[in-house]
This record gives structure tokens, sequence and C-alpha cells, in this order.
């Protein structure tokens, strides 16, 4: 019922820069908040960014102002642009979106299958 699609990682070196879109599609009647999470095999899941219906962000501590998320609120596309990487930011990186289905009632969490991040030294 409802696709989401993770597109722009890829390899890049150290102190570069890339971009991730995710947008869902589908039965959605509402989005909330969009947000983009990383995980390390072993570890657990960790936010990156977030950014809710109403514009507002959050970031994980790790960020430390390299990363920037936007919402195109006509397309429902967000955007993270991440600067500065590191190697320490090798992971793979999903799209998370909060939605309600036309005609329910419940908001869920849908997730993308994960775009990889590969920074190199």
């Amino acid at each position: 019922q409802v696709h989401v699609a993770e597109s722009g990682g890829g390899l890049v070196q150290s102190g570069g820069s890339l971009r991730l879109y995710c947008s869902a599609s589908g039965s959605i009647s509402s989005r909330f908040v969009m947000a983009w999470y990383r995980q390390v095999p072993g570890e657990l899941r960790e936010l990156v960014a977030s950014i809710t219906a109403g514009g507002e962000t959050n970031y994980g501590g790790f960020v430390k102002g390299r990363f920037t998320i936007s919402r195109d609120y006509v397309k429902e596309v967000i955007e993270l642009r991440m600067n500065n990487l590191r190697p320490a930011d090798t992971t793979v990186y999903y799209c998370k979106v909060e939605a309600r289905l036309k005609g329910g009632i419940n908001v869920n969490d849908y997730w993308g299958q994960g775009t990889q991040v590969t920074v190199s030294t």
C-alpha cells in the first residue's frame, strides 16, 4: 500500500558531500514526520535527521552541523544534504515516513529498503 523510495547514496571521499532523497507513494492521506536513520551492523538504528509536517527539524548528536534536512511539501520529498562526510558515516541509511492511509485512522511507520553510503579515507 505504501512504497518508500530512496535514492542518492554512493561512494565519496572523506570531506566530500552526498545528497539523499526519499519519498512515499501509495494510498496516503497524510504524511507526518519524515526522517533518515542509519544502522551500523550489530548496533541499534539511530536517528540522522527528521522533519515534521510543520517544518521542525531534529538531528542526531553526531551530525554537528554537517547535515541539513529539507522537505518539499508539494512533491512530498525530503532531501538530506550531507557535507564534510567522514569514514565513520559509512553505513546503510534508511528513510522512515509516518503516514495515515486513506480511509484509515492510525498513523504508521513505513520504511525504505536502505541506501548505502560509503566514505573512503
